[in-house]
């Protein structure tokens, strides 16, 4: 009986995601700009290319607070397993250098 409840627990928190094909191709980005206010984070994922000065914003994901966090945990996780798996991410040596200050409150990733 008890795990009869377990199982229709379970059964009411899966979710079920569709992914189409043209989203499962996926967008390259190789810089994300963060901005938040007090109720939402901005991630914009943009595609920089070398020599040329305009970079294009070719994704914009807005979420929570709450969700943010999530989020950072998530790839956090992920970081770890990655480099558990295929060693430490060498990164931030060849990074652009840009400025980052266009009035608001910003990040980079």
């Amino acid at each position: 009986m008890e795990d009869d409840k377990k199982t229709e627990e379970q059964q009411k928190q899966q979710i079920n995601v569709e992914l189409t094909d043209e989203i499962a191709e996926g967008i390259y980005s190789n810089l994300a700009m963060i901005a938040h206010s007090n109720s939402e984070f901005v991630v914009d994922f943009i595609r920089l290319m070398p020599g040329i000065p305009k970079a294009k914003v070719k994704s914009r994901i807005i979420m929570t607070p709450d969700h943010a966090l999530r989020l950072l945990h998530a790839l956090k996780d992920n970081l770890e397993k990655y480099e558990k798996a295929f060693g430490k991410i060498q990164g931030g040596k060849d990074a652009p250098q840009f400025p980052m200050n266009f009035g608001g409150t910003l990040g980079e990733a």
